[in-house]
């Protein structure tokens, strides 16, 4: 065992020595949480039962057993994203302008960032669609695989729509988009209005935590503000739930005549104020917690397969389910969760899932790292605009240059070849290279 946590312990040394010392660590821990919140959310609440017919069917524990609601609560963590997401995105807006990099440069670096993954995603559905149709799978139960496949990419048609209208929203004040869902709620429940009318709160409910996120880059958030965020969104939930008729749940139940999530209401708008609260008070403890190594390196890697681990967690999920029917109809996994018994059994299960989703990564992590090694590169006549010049910067840049090692070390120094991670920043942007380099032992034991 002593000699398997060696090289864990080692690599976590280089991942924590290799981060610049300006980066803010609580912002990359809030992204991680906020992204194993949802696929573990999913995952819990989320089930394939199949029916006599043999077709395969969604349910959902919520739906049978309602006490389950604050599940959702904890599991539910979008707001948390786009809050990361505006904060970042600000700032990385603004390292661009300095630079003298246009909008649309800027633009598109963050886009191929975004869906560069997503081709991927699509090309396997596209290829085991075909596949499932020729096989004689039943339409209504490919089309079940295939809207829980594909159901993350609303996450990241709105979260791009945000991301190109930066520059307009940085310094909006997240009262408008507050107030325009409180507008469009009263009109469809309070008034009632045409249920089409909703679907404008996509864009304004997840516009509230991502404009709270660049107030957060202006400086204008601070302690007493995650505060008020979290006792008053919580106080809002509350009496929206409690008197207003809203969901307890903050996620979509099957069957339910009103969601909070699809589209957001404003009591998910209220709840999500309330959790950015609670991750504005919670930045200094998860800043205190990253100077761990170990801990620091575990939320590295996450972020390093964020959006892999976002896109491919739901398969993961199927490929489980579908190969556990060889074996019949296994409780917590194909049986109905209607009870107490589904649940202990469903939780068993997560690490399974667990291991389908590292099939996964690691199968598809390569898609979400392309653009990171091209941007890179050297440009002819100049230095690598992945990495900047900042003193800070030297340090992380010598340690991923094996090449320059070698090239000053006398022969007998040279070591063992070990891969060699760097963590270099982008403003606030999260980019991994990944080489194999020969670190020689006493510089890597000195770290």
């Amino acid at each position: 065992m002593a000699e398997l946590t060696l090289p864990v312990r080692a690599l976590a040394r280089r991942i924590d020595a290799a981060t610049p010392a300006h980066r803010d660590r609580a912002v990359d821990a809030l992204r991680a949480l906020a992204i194993c919140g949802v696929v573990l959310g999913h995952w819990f609440v989320t089930a394939l039962v199949p029916r006599g017919d043999g077709t395969l069917r969604t349910a959902s524990p919520l739906q049978h057993l309602p006490w389950l609601a604050p599940i959702s609560w904890l599991f539910q963590t979008l707001a948390v994203f786009f809050l990361v997401g505006g904060h970042v995105a600000t700032k990385s807006y603004a390292s661009a302008r300095e630079r003298g990099d246009t909008y649309g440069q800027w633009l598109r670096a963050r886009l191929g960032r975004l869906f560069r993954p997503v081709a991927a995603v699509l090309g396997l559905w596209t290829v085991a669609a075909g596949g499932m149709l020729l096989g004689g799978v039943p339409l209504p139960t490919l089309h079940t695989l295939g809207k829980l496949a594909l159901s993350p990419m609303w996450f990241l048609l709105v979260f791009a729509g945000l991301t190109a209208a930066t520059p307009l929203v940085a310094r909006l004040n997240p009262l408008w988009p507050v107030a325009v869902v409180l507008h469009v709620d009263l009109i469809r429940f309070g008034l009632g209005g045409p249920a089409w009318l909703g679907w404008v709160n996509v864009a304004a409910g997840w516009l509230v935590p991502y404009t709270l996120g660049a107030a957060w880059t202006r400086g204008e958030v601070t302690r007493r503000s995650g505060w008020v965020l979290l006792l008053g969104g919580a106080a809002a939930t509350a009496g929206l739930v409690l008197f207003a008729g809203y969901p307890a749940s903050m996620v979509g139940v099957p069957g339910a005549a009103v969601s909070n999530l699809n589209p957001p209401t404003l009591a998910a708008v209220a709840f999500g104020l309330a959790q950015c609260g609670l991750a504005l008070l919670l930045l200094d403890p998860l800043r205190r917690w990253m100077r761990r190594p170990a801990a620091w390196a575990a939320v590295a890697l996450a972020n390093l397969s964020a959006m892999t681990i976002f896109l491919w967690h739901q398969t993961a999920l199927m490929a489980v389910t579908s190969t556990g029917l060889l074996a019949g109809r296994l409780p917590g996994l194909h049986t109905s969760p209607d009870s107490p018994t589904w649940v202990a059994a469903r939780a068993a299960w997560l690490p399974v899932f667990a291991l389908g989703l590292a099939v996964c990564c690691a199968a598809f992590r390569v898609y979400e790292g392309a653009g990171s090694r091209s941007r890179g590169r050297a440009r002819p006549g100049g230095a690598s605009r992945a990495v900047p010049r900042a003193p800070e910067m030297r340090t992380s840049c010598a340690v991923s240059s094996g090449k320059a090692r070698r090239s000053r070390m006398p022969s007998g120094a040279r070591g063992t070849a070990r891969p060699a991670t760097t963590y270099a920043a982008l403003g606030n942007e999260t980019v991994f290279a990944t080489a194999s380099s020969r670190i020689p032992t006493t510089t890597a034991a000195g770290r």
